[in-house]
């Protein structure tokens, strides 16, 4: 922990916007960061851009306040490499991670050195409040926010608390030099990867959720089902490494695609196998349609179908990624 942190009243701060081919959010995105509250003059904005091919940069040069702004290179094109290039350049005390689908609030910024400073937390950051832009989206958005899709507490919390991973982060430059940057090998599961490095190493991650911002997510259900597919196979990579990072929430999907793929061949074995994997199932239905209709406040009435799809998409994609991520897995380790 770093509970003797102290800080000047206002520390200075690296902004780091891992970004690439952003060109229909990154005004939005990079407006937000520039009209934060906190002193500019305390504030260091790094993108480390992954080779846009688009005119993601020249959106950023025509933007007011773009001579705040440095951009660096990150061939690799991947988000955690791109973190790790402008850690590595950096010059703030505190680093403040912004996605480029992310419009910080206002006092984002204030808010999370404010809460490094009250916390002595080793990490801080707030609740991932996604929008939706089409029907579909927002029922996508509406599912984000349920413990039926997202059982963390950056997605359904609204309560400060000490827990295991939040969205984004914010960190004391000192964090890094004590774990280490972001694991480039996990796949898109690199900020769960180094918030269990900090746990393992005495440190805190702290829920605030004075810190706000707001998400722009997927839209439709293709780009919904590779979204969490790759987030199945990202946390076998991270397993590899760390097997006592495992939670029983994240079993869930997998034990339910298990159970749907294997209790179909089973279930014709005997008449009692084949209730069992029918109970299951009408059990599973049950279940989302309790948590549809809890979502359905959240949203118009066009988009209400759309849940009960939304949630069978979400555990479907991340327990089929997760298993065949297990077998990759398995086969690399026999080679």
């Amino acid at each position: 922990m770093l509970e003797d942190m102290s800080f000047s009243s206002s520390p200075l701060v690296t902004v780091i916007l891992p970004i690439r081919n952003e060109r229909a959010f990154i005004e939005r995105c990079l407006g937000a960061v520039l009209a934060q509250d906190y002193p500019a003059e305390r504030m260091e904005i790094l993108i480390a851009d992954g080779m846009s091919d688009d005119d993601t940069r020249a959106i950023i040069a025509a933007l007011p306040g773009a001579e705040r702004v440095r951009i660096i290179d990150n061939p690799r094109r991947i988000q955690s490499a791109g973190l790790n290039a402008a850690i590595a350049q950096a010059t703030g005390d505190i680093l403040v991670r912004v996605d480029g689908h992310t419009l910080i609030a206002p006092d984002y910024v204030r808010q999370c050195v404010a809460a490094l400073q009250a916390t002595g937390a080793d990490n801080v950051g707030g609740a991932m409040d996604p929008v939706g832009l089409t029907a579909t989206g927002a029922a996508i958005a509406a599912a984000g926010k349920s413990p039926f899709a997202v059982p963390t507490a950056f997605h359904v919390s609204q309560e400060p608390q000490f827990t295991d991973t939040v969205y984004l982060g914010a960190w004391p430059r000192r964090v890094f030099e004590r774990v280490g940057g972001f694991n480039e090998h996990v796949g898109v599961n690199e900020d769960y990867e180094l918030n269990y490095r900090i746990r393992a190493s005495g440190g805190t991650i702290y829920f605030s959720p004075a810190i706000r911002s707001v998400y722009y997510g997927r839209q439709t259900f293709p780009d919904l089902a590779r979204q969490y597919y790759r987030y199945g196979r990202s946390k076998v990579k991270t397993l590899r490494e760390h097997p006592a990072s495992l939670r029983p929430r994240q079993l869930v999907a997998p034990l339910f695609v298990a159970g749907l793929v294997g209790g179909l061949p089973l279930s014709a074995l005997s008449g009692a196998l084949r209730r069992l994997w029918l109970a299951g199932l009408l059990a599973y239905l049950a279940a989302n349609l309790v948590f549809s209709f809890k979502a359905a406040e959240r949203i118009e009435a066009q988009a209400v179908w759309r849940l009960p799809l939304v949630f069978l998409t979400i555990h479907l994609a991340w327990g089929f990624g997760f298993w065949v991520g297990l077998l990759a897995s398995q086969k690399t380790q026999i080679r």
